[in-house]
């Protein structure tokens, strides 16, 4: 169970980090659009395969989740990344993150597309 928790703690951080990252000037523009994605996704209350799903449900936060952090970490300059690990760690020993501006737009994007897609359904199905 510790070991768990250890990998969660490990997976929230790499999380930060491409956050972090994001918001680098020296970070390429198809690298920031990655990692964007990656951590919208990952703080997003919508999974790609929603989580009701017997076992099939957890293999976003299982293999996705990680994947596209590990794919994020191989676009972005590595100087970069160990900058943004060295804030990340302070930040988690001083005080808990909290961006309730990016919150709002992930919900906000998620909302704009379910409402897009969902429109685009209705004029498939009339």
């Amino acid at each position: 169970m510790n070991k768990i928790k250890a990998w969660a703690k490990q997976l929230k951080q790499q999380i930060y980090v491409l956050y972090l990252a994001y918001k680098d000037q020296r970070v390429p523009w198809h690298a920031k659009l990655f990692a964007a994605t990656v951590v919208a996704y990952a703080f997003s209350p919508v999974d790609l395969i929603p989580d009701f799903i017997p076992i099939l449900g957890y293999i976003d936060d299982i293999i996705i989740v990680p994947l596209g952090i590990m794919l994020a970490f191989k676009l972005i300059p590595r100087e970069v990344i160990v900058e943004c690990e060295e804030k990340v760690d302070e930040m988690m020993t001083n005080s808990k993150p909290r961006n309730w501006v990016v919150g709002s737009l992930v919900i906000f994007i998620w909302v704009l597309l379910s409402f897009w897609m969902g429109m685009e359904v209705y004029e498939l199905l009339n």
